[in-house]
């Protein structure tokens, strides 16, 4: 009873002022043809993708090719420099065998599937609860800025776009959101690179966490100047995950337990 009072409140509860409907999923679920992506515009894998394909399908049963798809689709994204166009779309399901409407359910459903263009460096900030309380709009807000465009537009030469990934809510039945955190809540505020610029060859997607907005900004000129440099925390008092400053804690190993013979279980 208490619960359904709980959902009820939280219905009527208006989402303007603290959440908006285009922070929760911005890429429509419908296909609009365009010069550069329309199904008749050729499109395949490159030969030496042509032999992942058959890697990819060979950890499937001959019957249950449809099983490859979500690698596939993975595979041509980082081809055709980190979005899917249709025709992508309509050659993984003539290798898969299926309609090409099961192909567009899958790319259209998982939010790691860009279906419009992304920059050669495709920046993820995360925007859910533990990365907001921490700062990831500020995160976003510093390198919206610096790089001159909106979230999901791509810079005049090609090389970075900034999407923002966001909760679930799964509360409020009459909002639909599309994507989930990134994973790494301890190391709060993260984002992530995507990193689209030699194609599925030198593909890398890496974490940056204990970001601040200066910091994103320094990393985004790295990669200007196609610099590599280390994933993980940004903050050079932790070891990855470890609390700042070092452990307070746990700095031996464990006393076993002083009644009971763990050799004889």
């Amino acid at each position: 009873m208490l619960a359904r009072l709980t959902a009820n409140r939280l219905n009527e509860i208006p989402i303007e002022g603290f959440l908006n409907r285009s922070e929760l999923c911005e890429c429509p679920s419908f296909h609009l043809d365009s010069p550069d992506n329309n199904p008749d515009l050729p499109w395949e894998f490159t030969d030496a993708n042509k032999e992942k394909v058959k890697e990819i399908l060979s950890h499937y049963p001959s019957n249950y090719k449809q099983s490859g798809v979500i690698p596939l689709l993975d595979l041509a994204q980082q081809q055709h420099g980190g979005w899917l166009p249709v025709s992508a779309m309509n050659a993984v399901a003539k290798i898969v065998e299926v309609p090409p409407i099961r192909v567009y359910e899958v790319a259209t459903f998982y939010s790691m599937f860009n279906r419009t263009k992304v920059g050669k460096y495709h920046l993820l900030v995360c925007g859910t609860t533990p990365c907001m309380i921490r700062g990831s709009r500020g995160i976003e807000e510093a390198l919206l800025k610096h790089l001159g465009v909106k979230r999901n537009e791509v810079t005049p030469d090609g090389l970075f776009s900034v999407e923002k990934w966001n909760a679930c809510m799964f509360l409020l039945p009459s909002l639909q959101s599309c994507s989930f955190a990134l994973g790494c809540c301890v190391n709060a505020p993260m984002i992530t690179v995507a990193d689209y610029s030699n194609g599925s060859e030198g593909y890398t997607y890496n974490y940056y966490e204990d970001v601040t907005p200066e910091r994103v900004v320094e990393i985004v000129e790295m990669l200007r100047k196609g610099e590599k440099l280390p994933p993980g925390t940004q903050n050079p008092r932790r070891i990855r995950s470890g609390p700042e400053g070092g452990n307070t804690t746990l700095l031996s190993e464990p006393k076993p337990p002083p009644c009971r013979d763990l050799d004889s279980c």
